[in-house]
């Protein structure tokens, strides 16, 4: 497996690589992860982490595209070639570009190539704002063509791209697979959730809570001028935001006391991935903001599983995984974010509605025996597709 990210890190796309190896371990296999010289080494049988070099000067990568992730990804994907060729590999499991070099890489020692496709390379432009020149996107969109000619298989992670991949006239399996899975919650939970309250000196005030990274296209500036509306009807609404960095905090506080509402808010930063469901634990509604883009936030499948009264912008990337009954859908306006959070803190009967929809989609739609039956099925169709090529 090769994966372009700082792994482990407790945000989005590490998430699903994470849960996909978890995945492919309880369905037998061994996985060798060729992966960048950053971040955490979780300790799973079965899994042997392979960093590639740091190139002088480097010294982190942020989310989305940037020239430290092409400088990463030369070293990278070298280390990945030195080791495919070495015969000792049933298949070859890549993410997002690392999907460029995999096209090549499996035709030139002879491996069943699947593709994890997190998100449409030419987007990512757009929705982070970095390098978005139409030359760029454009070779972009001739690499995603050629990802997808050398793929035997494809896994996407929302409906969008499942579309997407399908108007590229793509022949191969392909699989839907969402980024349901999550980590078993402690046994202790409703004590550890007060032990939180109780830290964070919320006492009785009622919790909205958002979790994740604090990127721009997250819509948190939208939050904060939502919350001196809030407050103007629930004084006593805490919001706790979860995640970040200590610059975005900055910014973000910056703007909270130019909205004079910086006593309601909590900025957490980033905690490990296991703390995050006594966050989830003690919020009386769940949020998500984001102003933009087409894939679903890994967030929305916790919250759901959280069983909390959800309130989320109605664009592409939250409606294709919910609706009406699972969640309070709105407008990304600051004043229908408002209207939308006022009316689940004060209308009890209306937020225990939406807390039943929310459990019930994702016991119905989003359970881990579906995840694993169709990563196996796309494993067998993978591999069926590669020796019918080759025969």
């Amino acid at each position: 497996m090769v994966a372009p990210q700082p792994f482990f890190r407790p945000r989005g796309t590490p998430f699903s690589v994470l849960h996909r190896i978890r995945a492919l371990m309880k369905l037998g296999h061994d996985v060798d992860l060729v992966t960048y010289p950053f971040g955490e080494s979780p300790e799973l049988s079965g899994l042997r982490i392979v960093r590639s070099a740091r190139p002088p000067g480097v010294r982190d990568v942020r989310i989305g595209p940037s020239v430290a992730k092409i400088a990463l990804d030369v070293p990278l994907f070298s280390k990945a070639r030195g080791l495919a060729r070495t015969g000792s590999y049933d298949l070859l499991h890549t993410h997002e570009e690392a999907g460029i070099f995999g096209a090549w890489l499996s035709r030139a020692v002879g491996l069943p190539h699947l593709y994890d496709m997190h998100s449409s390379l030419p987007q990512q432009f757009e929705n982070f704002g970095r390098f978005n020149l139409a030359p760029i996107v454009a070779g972009f969109r001739a690499a995603e063509r050629y990802t997808l000619s050398g793929a035997d298989g494809v896994i996407v992670i929302c409906p969008d791209l499942l579309d997407h991949v399908n108007g590229m006239a793509y022949a191969g399996p392909l699989e839907l697979i969402e980024n349901t899975l999550d980590f078993d919650p402690p046994n202790d939970l409703p004590a550890l959730a007060r032990d939180l309250r109780h830290r964070l000196s919320l006492n009785d005030q009622r919790v909205v809570l958002y979790t994740g990274t604090l990127e721009r296209y997250q819509g948190l500036d939208l939050l904060i001028a939502a919350a001196s509306k809030v407050l103007q009807q629930v004084p006593d609404a805490r919001f706790v935001l979860v995640g970040g960095t200590a610059e975005q905090i900055a910014a973000l506080r910056k703007l909270a006391a130019e909205h004079a509402v910086e006593h309601a808010l909590v900025f957490v930063g980033s905690v490990p991935a296991t703390d995050v469901f006594a966050y989830l634990q003690l919020a009386d509604v769940l949020v998500s903001t984001r102003a933009r883009g087409t894939n679903t936030p890994l967030k929305i499948y916790q919250y759901l599983r959280a069983g909390k009264p959800i309130v989320a912008t109605r664009i592409h990337s939250h409606t294709q995984a919910l609706d009406e009954s699972s969640a309070h859908l709105v407008e990304p306006t600051p004043d229908d974010i408002a209207e939308g959070l006022r009316r689940v803190l004060t209308t009890p009967p209306y937020a225990e509605r939406l807390s039943f929809g929310a459990r019930s989609l994702s016991e119905t739609r989003y359970s881990e025996a579906e995840y694993m039956e169709r990563l196996g099925r796309v494993l067998d169709r993978t591999l069926a597709a590669h020796a019918a090529r080759t025969a």
